[in-house]
């Protein structure tokens, strides 16, 4: 492992704590990468959907003068990125790169894990029951299949 790409989430698409999923992986993640003298990309992507309830809420509180665009939308989510980096990877030696996108999750993980050149990526996964596990679509499962490298789930 030379470059690692960690996904964090945050606990609802309003919210600005990390899950503690996300929490975990990101531990593990720093913990293995530093092990090895390896680097980490820690990514937050709001979803479409986060963003157009994030700027309706915002739009209609008048009484704030607050432009929630793209690019506001972007930084937000490099910033939750390193907030997380910042409180778990405190103690651990390991350097650390955050990076946010606004977009579709999956499209967005491999397009950094490739500009970045990520060679291991960390995601959390949910539990599922055994009739949502016959049914694919689900980020993790695309990402296991789809990654060219190893990828490490934790479940909460």
């Amino acid at each position: 492992m030379k470059r690692a790409l960690v996904v964090v989430e945050a606990a609802d698409h309003v919210d600005v704590h990390p899950t503690e999923g996300s929490k975990e992986i990101t531990k593990l993640a720093g913990e293995l990468a530093a092990g090895v003298g390896a680097e980490l990309v820690i990514m937050h992507v709001t979803t479409e959907q986060d963003y157009q309830d994030r700027h309706r809420q915002l739009s209609s509180m008048e009484e704030l003068d607050v432009e929630y665009d793209v690019d506001t939308a972007a930084r937000g989510a490099r910033q939750f990125a390193a907030n997380v980096a910042n409180e778990v990877l405190a103690d651990i030696d390991v350097e650390v790169t955050p990076v946010g996108r606004l977009g579709e999750i999956t499209e967005k993980v491999y397009s950094v894990a490739e500009e970045f050149e990520c060679d291991h990526l960390f995601i959390t996964g949910r539990r599922r029951s055994p009739a949502g596990k016959a049914i694919f679509g689900d980020v993790a499962q695309s990402l296991i299949l789809n990654f060219e490298g190893p990828v490490t789930v934790t479940t909460a």
